[in-house]
């Protein structure tokens, strides 16, 4: 195994751990919280969050059993799912946030209607289709026999060994990325673009406000002055910077895999290996950023976070406590007797 292989084995593997951890934490802070279950966005975050553990679990290790391994890792029937549930996850990945981005505009551009239209129903409504969307791509790749073990990315995906076939699959190809990681990318664009707009918006009524305060306010001291004025400026950039995160890590996650297989299949240029591989870590690296971006930074998930650590401390604590008073009693028997 070179450099290349162990820098990716390396990368994989702490791929595969942080996203464990990242997304079992927002499990449990799902199962803890009633406050955040209660909330629309909860069923995406569910959705979004489960499928991430299924990649974890199936589709990276196998992965990185093929890097090490420069094989198939698994037998046919097994690399078939796999790749089933590679082609699925993915496309499930990118709706979920699709559909977490028109929550937010929804919830932004209509603060006043939002619990009338964005209800738990109609987000079940929501995240039903993007499982019938996402299962239709990997279920006529199956009935055409065009799952298996992809050796330019060393993982179970979307593949055709028949030369024959190759205009046919490269149209489906071009179709399943165009229809999930192109509609969701112009979905994002579009969702956040509107919900930066009102922020802004907002944010310049309440500088006027801000400024005309700080007018008046003429025996304020300078110090004071000073706090405002960059409390203001950091409200400006903070809904630039989320918004930015949110498009920028999914582009470059995605955006590399994508564009590798687009280019494999309508180019003649040669694809390294380790590109291929590279860019399927990348897409796998979406799973571990994920429950940061999209929860584990927000204060409701912050705050169910704390609770869960303090009744664990607190049971660690009595726990301590107990053991510590069996021992004194034990200890005071003797002398009693």
């Amino acid at each position: 195994m070179n450099s290349w292989d162990a820098g990716l084995v390396g990368l994989l593997v702490g791929t595969m751990g942080v996203s464990l951890l990242s997304n079992a934490l927002v499990l449990l802070c799902l199962l803890h919280s009633a406050d955040i279950r209660r909330q629309a966005p909860a069923l995406f975050t569910l959705n979004l969050t489960c499928g991430n553990l299924l990649c974890t679990v199936v589709n990276m290790p196998l992965t990185l059993a093929g890097v090490v391994a420069q094989r198939q890792p698994a037998g046919d029937r097994l690399c078939r799912l796999a790749a089933f549930l590679d082609t699925f996850l993915a496309a499930n990945s990118m709706l979920s946030m699709a559909a977490l981005s028109i929550d937010r505009w929804v919830a932004v551009v209509f603060p006043l209607s939002y619990r009338a239209k964005m209800r738990l129903r109609d987000a079940a409504l929501m995240v039903a289709y993007t499982w019938l969307h996402a299962l239709t791509f990997p279920a006529t790749a199956l009935a055409l026999s065009w799952l298996g073990f992809h050796q330019l990315y060393a993982s179970c995906t979307l593949c055709s060994r028949r030369p024959d076939e190759r205009l046919r699959f490269a149209v489906f190809t071009g179709a399943f990325h165009a229809l999930s990681f192109l509609l969701s990318f112009v979905v994002l664009c579009c969702t956040y673009l509107k919900v930066l707009k009102v922020a802004r918006f907002h944010c310049k009524r309440i500088d006027v406000i801000t400024m005309q305060t700080l007018v008046l306010l003429v025996d304020l001291h300078p110090s004071v002055r000073e706090r405002c004025l960059e409390e203001q400026k950091r409200r400006r950039q903070r809904a630039t910077k989320k918004i930015s995160t949110f498009i920028g890590t999914f582009l470059v996650c995605f955006a590399p895999y994508v564009i590798t297989r687009l280019v494999e299949l309508f180019s003649t240029v040669p694809i390294g290996s380790h590109w291929g591989v590279l860019s399927k870590c990348l897409a796998y690296s979406k799973a571990a950023s994920d429950p940061f971006v999209y929860s584990l930074l927000r204060h409701q998930y912050r705050k169910s976070c704390k609770e869960i650590l303090n009744r664990l401390l607190h049971r660690r604590s009595i726990h301590s406590s107990g053991l510590t008073g069996d021992s004194h009693s034990q200890n005071i028997l003797p002398v009693s007797e």
